[in-house]
């Protein structure tokens, strides 16, 4: 009976260790594979099989970021190029970087090589960059939210560092076409001020200073500053048409910030009017019978700069911030 006890214990033991080596030469064999590829390539580019092979299927002791786009020109998604973009950079990155390359690597999936993995991950919008873990399901976190995290390199990393403890660094390319348009204002600047050097009354004139004031508050105020940290995309095309408008409240495009800014300007213009048709900062009086003519003309008109546009500003405000109660014209 011992001798049988025994001879049971040695084969679960021998099979469960002929088991253990055949999956552990299977992740070396995978790992092996997908190192060949990121020597040559920082993204892969899947399709189902590979898909399987590399993303779901055990045995797998490294996590995989891919990213869900459609980059066909017929599928009319502006933003897929902008983040693909961004993507590549991370991916470029870490490959340069040559650190734990074997925990991490990336993949790409189009939606014209790839519907039927769009169909099984349940995806009906682009892009979408996912984390698969080298342990388990994936959890709604291991989807990236760009509305709260925006779409530059520098988020992607962050959000991966967070998902896989695998730290990326970036490196951007030196981008000289800055540094040549400000030297240039500079130039021009200074050569202006040197051919006026006579005459420089012009820098004392506080109705210059005060429209470039008002400039400056319009591009803070519109976001112009959001802009050049999360480097959105101008607008985007949807598959009902162009939207201009972004519709959280954790993001917005080149474009809206633009249409904000005429907005507010058009309320400031309407309320200008409105003072100066009262008499000015200063309320002096009109000198003159046909000054008040042409004054109620000039508050009417402000008037209406100022309820309509205003009514537009409350709208876009209404369009992104889900449930706000208040509109004034338009809904």
């Amino acid at each position: 009976m011992k001798s049988i006890s025994l001879l049971f214990i040695t084969v679960i033991l021998t099979y469960y260790n002929v088991d253990a080596q055949s999956r552990f030469r299977g992740i070396e064999d995978k790992v092996e594979e997908l190192m060949d590829i990121a020597s040559k390539r920082s993204i892969m580019q899947l399709n189902l099989n590979k898909f399987k092979e590399f993303v779901k299927s055990p045995p797998r002791d490294y996590s995989f970021v891919v990213m869900f786009t459609a980059m066909a020109p017929s599928r009319r998604c502006a933003i897929c190029q902008h983040v693909y973009e961004e993507y590549l950079l991370v991916a470029n990155s870490f490959r340069y970087l040559r650190t734990n390359t074997d925990k991490l690597f990336f993949g790409m999936v189009d939606f014209d090589d790839g519907s039927d993995i769009f169909q099984m991950l349940r995806l009906n919008t682009a892009p979408v960059i996912m984390h698969f873990p080298a342990k388990g399901k994936p959890k709604p976190a291991d989807t990236m939210d760009f509305e709260r995290a925006g779409i530059h390199a520098e988020a992607i990393a962050k959000w991966i560092q967070d998902r896989s403890e695998v730290q990326v660094r970036v490196f951007r390319p030196p981008n000289y076409g800055a540094a040549i348009a400000v030297g240039t204002v500079i130039i021009l600047v200074g050569g202006l001020l040197y051919l006026r050097r006579n005459n420089l009354e012009f820098l004392q004139n506080k109705q210059m200073w005060a429209i470039g004031a008002v400039f400056f508050c319009f591009a803070m105020v519109s976001g112009q500053m959001w802009n050049q940290i999360r480097g959105p995309p101008f607008f985007h095309r949807s598959k009902n048409g162009p939207v201009y408008i972004n519709g959280g409240s954790h993001g917005q495009f080149v474009l809206e910030s633009y249409i904000v800014a005429i907005l507010n300007g058009a309320v400031v213009v309407g309320m200008i009017l409105m003072i100066e048709a009262a008499g000015g900062v200063k309320n002096s009086e009109a000198r003159h019978d046909h000054d008040g003519k042409r004054r109620r003309f000039q508050s009417v008109v402000g008037l209406v700069l100022v309820c309509v546009f205003f009514s537009l500003l409350l709208s876009v405000f209404r369009a992104k911030t889900q449930g706000y109660p208040y509109s004034f014209l338009f809904k």
